[in-house]
């Protein structure tokens, strides 16, 4: 995996998660397939997998760049902007 330039502007440590779950799935009634945690604020949200893509979302409305996977045993992340695993 490449390093991109948003993973050194990451804050340190990374950010606690805000929620257990999707959130904004809970609000409108889904379920998410896969959770995602943005490692500038700590918002979790659902794959795109999920019918509403809320972490794609979040990206979308933020600007933040970096996510990385939440759920059990993965350690992987992705740069929105970079289009990349990081």
């Amino acid at each position: 995996m490449n390093e991109c330039p948003h993973v050194d502007a990451l804050p340190h440590p990374e950010p606690a998660p805000l929620s257990e779950t999707c959130l904004e799935c809970l609000a409108v009634g889904s379920h998410p397939v896969q959770l995602r945690l943005c490692l500038v604020c700590g918002h979790v949200g659902c794959c795109d997998s999920s019918p509403y893509k809320h972490a794609t979302e979040h990206h979308k409305e933020t600007g933040h760049p970096v996510m990385r996977t939440f759920e059990p045993g993965e350690s992987w992340r992705w740069c929105f902007v970079d289009t990349r695993l990081v």
